[in-house]
């Protein structure tokens, strides 16, 4: 080859390392400004992912400490209504207390007038808030909803096998809801 040729050579390989040398230059502007731009994008999601879980995290703790408190409130209202809750009753029964009281001073005159008498008041007291006598007689038929066999003797008819014989203690109902069970004798079916 010749100086020519070689130094022709030299020249365009210089000006083509000049030319992409200028090409990345006029394009590294560029890409630095998507990355800035991209960067720049990312940081602000992050800013908002961020001030989104402080925002959730104080609801969650306002919404938990709202329930604490509605929880210790209404714990609270139930322990003074379960010690408020016979206040009704007890205010009832004091004038049969009090009766009893004039009953007891006045000896034996009349005691099985007063004391019938006493006895229909405090049974109507009773019945006023909702305290209902089981009806229950010998014969009827042992349903263990209502009531209790507390033993069972031989039946002495076999029309009372398994059926009530005798009533130990009445059962009491309390609006709807059986609070005692009648205590009652069956008749055994042997």
């Amino acid at each position: 080859m010749t100086k020519k040729k070689k130094s022709a050579e030299k020249k365009a390989k210089t000006d083509n390392k000049k030319s992409a040398k200028e090409i990345n230059e006029a394009v590294e502007p560029t890409i630095d400004l998507e990355d800035s731009e991209e960067e720049s994008v990312a940081a602000s999601e992050e800013d908002d992912l961020a001030a989104e879980v402080a925002e959730y995290k104080d609801k969650y703790l306002r919404l938990y400490s709202e329930f604490e408190n509605y929880r210790r409130r209404t714990s609270k209202e139930r322990l003074e209504l379960i010690s408020t809750a016979n206040s009704g009753l007890m205010k009832a029964l004091i004038p049969l207390a009090d009766d009893f009281d004039r009953a007891l001073k006045a000896g034996t005159e009349g005691a099985v007038e007063g004391v019938e008498l006493i006895f229909n008041k405090f049974k109507n007291t009773l019945e006023g808030k909702g305290l209902k006598k089981m009806e229950t007689a010998s014969g009827d038929d042992f349903d263990e909803d209502f009531h209790e066999a507390i033993t069972q003797i031989p039946a002495p008819d076999k029309s009372l096998a398994g059926k009530i014989i005798d009533i130990v203690e009445p059962g009491y109902f309390l609006g709807e809801k059986v609070i005692r069970f009648a205590k009652v004798v069956t008749g055994s079916k042997d």
